[in-house]
C-alpha cells in the first residue's frame, strides 16, 4: 500500500509496489495515473433479470421465498 499522492513513474516501481514481478514490461517504462469516475449502480428492475434469463427470489416468509421474475 501506498499513499495517494506518491509519485509513482515507472512500471518497476509500480510492480515493486504491488509485490508482483513486471512480466514483459520493461522496468523503466513510464506509467502515469489516470483517474475515472466510480461506477454507479443502477436499479434494476425484475423484468430484466428475467429478460436476461436470472430468476429473481424474494424471501416473503420464514423459509419461504418467491420467484418474482416468473411467468404468470
Amino acid at each position: 500500500m501506498h499513499s495517494y499522492r506518491q509519485e509513482i513513474t515507472t512500471w518497476g516501481e509500480l510492480c515493486q509496489l504491488a509485490n508482483c514481478e513486471p512480466g514483459d514490461t520493461p522496468e523503466n517504462a513510464p506509467v502515469r495515473r489516470v483517474l475515472s469516475a466510480p461506477m454507479l449502480s443502477i436499479p434494476t428492475s425484475n423484468s430484466d433479470y428475467k429478460n436476461a434469463g436470472f430468476t429473481k427470489l424474494v424471501k416473503r416468509d420464514q423459509g419461504v421465498y418467491e420467484n418474482v421474475t416468473a411467468s404468470d
